[in-house]
């Protein structure tokens, strides 16, 4: 929306006439993708929505250095950039090493759900907002210095003109091109070389089964069956538990140590983050006598097998809209799900 709409449609001459109400509703018509933006810069979803929040404090106390010279949407992107690099510089001074992002924090599809389709026509606007939401991208900008990371979400994931993002950051045009073109060298060594390497892909009927297989072999505790469908560079985290299984063998290894081979009264529910498969896990509790959250299995799949498994605990469920607990099957009596 152009200001002079904006300011036309409230009947007055500048925000500063604008009273609170009227303001919160034009800013809260941006939330979403504001939070998904704050989402990819902080790889938190709690800290982004803490920066929409600061960023809609700071847009009204501000609202009188709004000029016109852009949209109010694009003004509102500039007071969240710079509060998302404020808070980095004041909690995470120093950025992801090592491969691993501990304060990494899924989000679910429903609310990606609710971000303006734009024009949903153009395959590559399309591919470029599926691809920039995935965990992969998330860890691999995070690896990334607050500015350049800012620079490349900017310039590659919104399209601005590299004018624009200069005058954002008081820097000159020269100094954005240059640390554009660090940050893409940056998250080159963090991401697979080949895209279909790294990006989960459409949903189809062959990962639909393979996710299907690994939630049987999963509730059955089968760590071999499982093993068998991972790929042999196959990654393994759990935020924010520390540690990066990187190859098939320390997977595997790491699961059984856990005794994940002797767990039992599992059941599996399927759903999807970060525009990826993903299986939520609940195990029986008999004093409860209901199935409790125990974790969630975010899957990278490629060439049919599993790239990449993060592992979120528990906390997450009811961010991802997540049954608090699931009821025994009629029986009393957990269920003990086999692979079929």
């Amino acid at each position: 929306m152009r200001s002079d709409t904006l300011l036309e449609e409230l009947g007055v001459n500048g925000l500063g006439e604008v009273d609170e109400p009227a303001f919160s509703g034009l800013a809260e018509r941006h939330r979403r993708e504001l939070h998904v933006h704050c989402y990819r810069m902080l790889g938190s979803f709690e800290d982004a929505e803490d920066t929409v929040q600061e960023t809609f404090l700071r847009a009204w106390r501000r609202r009188d250095t709004f000029e016109g010279r852009s949209t109010f949407r694009a003004w509102l992107y500039r007071i969240a950039t710079n509060a998302c690099l404020d808070l980095l510089a004041k909690r995470r001074p120093e950025p992801a090493t090592g491969g691993e992002v501990r304060w990494l924090q899924p989000y679910p599809d429903r609310l990606l759900d609710e971000l303006p389709t734009g024009d949903t026509d153009d395959p590559e606007t399309v591919a470029v907002a599926r691809e920039t939401i995935e965990l992969a991208y998330v860890v691999a900008v995070q690896h990334l210095a607050p500015r350049p990371r800012a620079v490349l979400i900017l310039r590659d994931v919104l399209g601005w003109p590299a004018k624009d993002v200069a005058e954002l950051l008081g820097d000159s045009v020269n100094s954005v091109n240059s640390a554009l073109q660090r940050a893409r060298a940056g998250m080159r060594q963090h991401l697979p070389a080949e895209r279909q390497d790294w990006t989960g892909g459409e949903d189809d009927a062959g990962t639909r089964e393979l996710v299907r297989r690994f939630s049987d072999l999963s509730v059955a505790s089968d760590v071999d069956g499982i093993a068998a469908m991972l790929r042999d560079d196959v990654r393994c985290s759990m935020p924010p538990t520390p540690g990066l299984y990187v190859g098939r063998d320390a997977v595997v290894n790491d699961w059984k140590e856990d005794g994940f081979e002797s767990m039992t009264g599992l059941r599996a529910v399927p759903t999807s983050v970060n525009r990826q498969p993903a299986v939520a896990f609940y195990q029986w509790h008999e004093r409860e006598g209901a199935y409790l959250p125990l974790t969630i299995d975010a899957l990278r799949i490629s060439g049919g097998a599993i790239t990449e498994i993060v592992t979120f605990h528990a906390d997450r469920f009811p961010r991802l809209g997540l049954p608090e607990r699931l009821p025994a099957d009629g029986t009393g009596q957990e269920r003990h799900e086999q692979p079929q």
